[in-house]
């Protein structure tokens, strides 16, 4: 008994000696250029999936009506049009130069939002994503606003890129 315990402290140091001597040594490349590995990949991609899961279980949702006014979805609309295209691109509208750039890759939300539950959009446009660029816009923008882009994003995989046109020229004929 007395060997095993010696065994694992023994283990343990020499564990953590060595994480030490990998994370000041720079061995690790951590250039956006550079895809990382597939272990890594699939660590830093399960942490994320599994703490949004978490966290967005305890997110209130509004009322239905509320999601899907046509004022709400126009302001959501808005929104996203400003400050999320030029990495998640929409119906006729590609991304920019930006989103090229960027490791991992921001989704494509016209394609891959009915996979992601208003509730996970709602947190993640608050609170961002660490090390994704994905900016913490409950900074800057209310509550209401941010359900207003999770109400319009959750709804993008219905428009194509006519009705997108559209809306540009309905917020461009308001202002």
């Amino acid at each position: 008994m007395k060997y095993t315990l010696y065994t694992i402290a023994i283990t343990a140091v020499l564990v953590v000696l060595g994480g030490g001597v990998f994370i000041y040594s720079g061995a690790y490349d951590v250039a956006a250029s550079q895809a990382d590995n597939a272990v890594v990949r699939w660590v830093l991609k399960t942490v994320r999936e599994q703490s949004i899961d978490h966290r967005a279980e305890a997110v209130q949702l509004p009322d239905e009506a509320v999601l899907n006014d046509p004022k709400t979805i126009q302001m959501g609309f808005e929104h996203y049009d400003e400050m999320c295209v030029g990495c998640h691109g929409a119906p006729g509208a590609e991304p920019g130069e930006l989103r090229e750039g960027m490791n991992p890759e921001p989704p494509l939300l016209a394609e891959q939002a009915g996979d992601i539950s208003l509730r996970e959009l709602f947190w993640v446009i608050k609170h961002g994503i660490k090390m994704t660029g994905m900016p913490a816009w409950g900074v800057t923008h209310s509550d209401d606003k941010i359900w207003a882009i999770a109400a319009f994003v959750k709804k993008l995989p219905e428009y194509d890129a006519l009705d997108y046109q559209t809306m540009r020229q309905q917020t461009a004929g308001s202002e």
